[in-house]
């Protein structure tokens, strides 16, 4: 195993693999999330960059915090400044971000699989939040992310269960995006962050950008966002690119560069 806590793999397309390297479980402590946060801000800077896909392996993509961390007097505010600091910069990459789950993603590896734009699962993945075992509550964005996508009832219900859930349950839920067959989570993640890649992927970010900033606001502060939004696709080279190819040849025929 390499002494690296996280990977980087860059592929065809402009797409890059972020893989949490701790195995087998990838305990995601301190020092990994000080990792991610460096790498994710490096990517959201580098424009040649159209898509991200973060992993784990085969038997967890992230089954939680480091719990022997815990055991520090006071650690609590710096172990969710580390996570908020990770999962904020995994955010502001202006460009897909998509989860590849294989096995457990518990606790603050499930907080890390919702911090990402989409979540592709294999079949023999269990995603959870156990720490109400630990007599603590989720603290890196479980309680909010999650009642984001799910509402709030279906959120307690994992909070205070601790529960497993499996994979189709979790796309059912609205939890994951893809379920496919155990094993292929890597390689549909990296096909469809390259599938993306090959978009307008400027627009893509600032849509992201208008969805994510506003759903805590309303809905006339989300509008305005949006109408900015909108307003600066234009100036970008994609949109010059775009709508002169459907003028000329129709819709879908337009060859992005991502500019």
């Amino acid at each position: 195993m390499s002494d690296d806590l996280l990977l980087r793999d860059a592929r065809d397309g402009g797409v890059v693999v972020l893989r949490l390297n701790r195995p087998p479980l990838h305990p995601l402590s301190m020092a990994v999330l000080d990792e991610i946060a460096m790498a994710a801000t490096e990517l959201a800077r580098d424009a040649d960059v159209k898509a991200v896909v973060i992993t784990g392996g085969e038997k967890a993509f992230a089954a939680g915090a480091d719990v022997e961390e815990f055991t520090e007097p006071g650690v609590a505010p710096k172990v969710s400044a580390a996570f908020r600091a990770a999962f904020d910069a995994l955010g502001a990459i202006p460009r897909p971000v998509i989860a590849a789950i294989e096995g457990f993603a518990l606790g603050g590896g499930f907080e890390l699989a919702l911090a990402c734009d989409l979540r592709v699962a294999g079949e023999g993945a269990r995603l959870g939040f156990p720490e109400i075992q630990l007599g603590i509550l989720p603290g890196a964005g479980g309680t909010q992310r999650t009642a984001r996508l799910v509402g709030p009832a279906r959120t307690k219900d994992l909070v205070w269960s601790g529960r497993h859930v499996k994979a189709p349950e979790a796309l059912a839920l609205g939890l994951v995006d893809r379920v496919v067959p155990a094993g292929t989570a890597l390689e549909a993640a990296v096909e469809l962050a390259t599938t993306l890649g090959t978009g307008a992927v400027v627009a893509m970010g600032l849509g992201k950008h208008a969805i994510d900033g506003g759903l805590g606001g309303t809905l006339d502060a989300g509008l305005d966002l949006e109408a900015e939004a909108f307003a600066a696709a234009f100036d970008t080279d994609d949109a010059t690119t775009g709508i002169q190819s459907f003028l000329s040849v129709g819709p879908g025929k337009a060859t992005f560069q991502g500019r």
